[in-house]
């Protein structure tokens, strides 16, 4: 059976020249990067060549990236760290109702601790309005906090604006770019990012390695304390083969990104509108322009989602009903929530995220099959008007 992954947001297989990059470090040159010998300067050198590949990546200096574990451990530390050392200043954070659960849920921690957080709406398309981020500043924000492009709709959100914005009121700002990092360009610098969260597994790195850039002169604390690694800032010892691999994929994301995102946009818009063509009482979630390349968002009435993923499975079709990080829930999307479906019209929904390996061919084979697995599923359901 043809077998198509398609849910690339939830991750990326292993890119081969990544692999190639990372095997050294298992079992030649294993060091610890704080030893001072020859095999930890060996280990170390990997470390600081990786850093540097991810500098170039979002145009920052190689001092401002530091290695964590993932994209979660990044929003916690930019969020937490921020919040906890300007504590004295404000109480105040700004975050948006569509951001993943790793800020989400950080956000909704530090209210134990006294901060006090503002969740902002977004429109039908899935924008945040930056008329909406400046009117809820005051005197106690210090930090606003919103997502370069949602991991389930696509929707590239107005950072340069929003960016902006912070700079004139003294606030700081952090994105989590898991969603876009080698996948669209990322200027750190001009977009007015302070802290930038990103994944290694999103763009076909390993998982379990990540990166926070935190820009020069931001007031930040560590939130894991031990022997002081990445310059205090996270304790523990360096994963030195998936920060090896983390440099790899960022490279590799960087020397191809144009041509890579120009044949996803392709593939997209190809599929998008086949299926809206062909498929009544269908549409697609998010911002039909401003979105990533590789995302595709449908909702299909009187379906269920989680049927029509099966189907698809069961024709070799890999693909979502949503955050892979939440899609076990049976609760409804609080991203499709968010920008105005109903319950019922959420749990319809299907992600189709592209990648690499996705062909032309396996576009129109996966069109023919939602096709084919909606006129199934709606013959089938209770949910049909009669």
């Amino acid at each position: 059976m043809k077998r198509i992954y398609m849910d690339h947001a939830a991750t990326t297989p292993l890119a081969p020249e990544v692999l190639e990059a990372m095997i050294p470090y298992f079992s030649q040159r294993y060091g610890n990067p704080s030893s001072l010998h020859s095999f930890g300067r060996e280990a170390r050198e990997a470390v600081e060549e990786a850093r540097a590949e991810v500098a170039a990546l979002l145009n920052a200096e190689p001092s401002e990236i530091y290695f964590t574990s993932g994209g979660t451990e990044s929003d916690n530390l930019a969020i937490k760290g921020i919040a906890r050392r300007n504590r004295k200043k404000g109480r105040h954070i700004i975050t948006s109702s569509i951001e993943h659960p790793a800020v989400l849920e950080v956000c909704r921690s530090l209210t134990r601790e006294g901060f006090e957080v503002t969740y902002l709406p977004v429109t039908r398309e899935g924008l945040v309005e930056v008329g909406a981020v400046e009117e809820a500043v005051c005197e106690d924000t210090i930090l606003i906090s919103i997502m370069h492009a949602n991991n389930e709709i696509g929707t590239i959100q107005p950072l340069e604006e929003i960016g902006k914005l912070a700079r004139e009121k003294e606030i700081y700002f952090h994105t989590d770019g898991v969603q876009t990092a080698g996948k669209i360009p990322v200027d750190v610098r001009s977009l007015g990012i302070d802290a930038f969260s990103i994944s290694a597994h999103k763009l076909y790195g390993p998982k379990g390695a990540g990166a926070l850039f935190i820009r020069k002169g931001v007031r930040i604390e560590s939130i894991q304390q031990g022997g002081g690694h990445e310059r205090g800032m996270r304790s523990g010892t360096e994963n030195v083969p998936g920060i090896a691999g983390l440099g790899a994929a960022a490279r590799i994301a960087k020397e191809n990104m144009a041509e890579e995102s120009e044949r996803m946009r392709s593939l997209r818009d190809r599929m998008s509108g086949w299926v809206l063509k062909n498929i009544e009482g269908s549409w697609l979630n998010g911002h039909p322009d401003k979105r990533l390349p590789s995302n595709l968002n449908f909702s299909f009435r009187y379906i269920e989602g989680e049927s029509l993923l099966l189907h698809l499975d069961a024709l070799g079709i890999a693909a979502s009903t949503g955050s892979a990080c939440s899609s076990k829930k049976l609760a409804a999307s609080h991203v499709l929530s968010a920008i105005g479906l109903s319950p019922v019209d959420s749990h319809g929904s299907l992600r189709i995220t592209l990648g690499m390996s996705n062909t032309e061919e396996d576009v129109d084979y996966a069109c023919r099959a939602i096709f084919d697995s909606v006129k199934r599923l709606r013959e089938m359901s209770a949910m049909r008007p009669e």
